[in-house]
């Protein structure tokens, strides 16, 4: 057993995100997989630790961990000389890099993660296709603006010659995209990074349909 502790969603991007990061600076954690369709990430207990009912949080003995490039950060800092480099620490490559890493975390994703469609959908009463066109609208808008700020990006991987936080939150964000038939046909910057990364154990063993519980 391990002593840190993923609560996990294998279809939450944000824990995603999370699981590549660990594999990267290979560190083992126990995953507890967190339900976020049956709710469980809004019990009492799960509240208790994390206010915010969301998905990964990262138990490390008595403290907890929470949004996932937070998570990301401490576990660059706390294995900093284990593993993959995830967060460059020149000035203006770091800048760079978090850059694109928020172009995804703060612009695209938030607008279409699991709460935001189940409340244009249940609440707003919005048809499927109706929202699920907003989805593709505002990942499109994000990934446009994406694939100009890497176009000249020498590669493989959006971090260049090894990945960084930028490819730990592209591979999640474009799994997502899939999912919900985003034509990625104007972006192949973007999508040559992403098959680099999943190239890599790291990336590929963290995928959703590796980690899904089973039925």
């Amino acid at each position: 057993m391990s002593d840190i502790e993923l609560f996990d969603y294998f279809r939450s991007s944000a824990a995603f995100r999370v699981r590549i990061a660990l594999n990267l600076k290979g560190v083992p954690y126990t995953a507890i997989p967190t339900s976020l369709l049956v709710g469980e990430q809004r019990t009492d207990a799960y509240l208790a630790m994390n206010p915010q009912g969301f998905v990964p949080a990262l138990a490390v003995g008595d403290d907890v961990l929470t949004q996932s490039l937070a998570i990301i950060d401490w576990l660059d800092r706390e294995y900093a000389g284990q593993g993959a480099r995830l967060i460059p620490e020149d000035p203006l490559p770091r800048a760079r890099a978090l850059a694109l890493a928020l172009t995804i975390a703060c612009d695209i994703h938030p607008l279409n993660n699991l709460r935001v469609l189940k409340y244009l959908q249940n609440t707003l009463g919005l048809r499927e296709d109706i929202r699920n066109n907003w989805y593709r609208h505002w990942v499109r808008e994000g990934l446009v603006a994406l694939e100009a700020a890497t176009v000249d990006s020498p590669g493989p991987f959006l971090g260049g010659e090894a990945p960084n936080i930028a490819d730990v939150c592209l591979v999640p964000q474009l799994a997502n995209a899939r999912r919900f038939d985003v034509d990625l046909t104007d972006f192949p910057t973007l999508v040559a990074a992403d098959a680099a990364a999943m190239a890599l154990d790291a990336f590929a063993v963290a995928a959703p349909e590796r980690v899904k519980p089973a039925d």
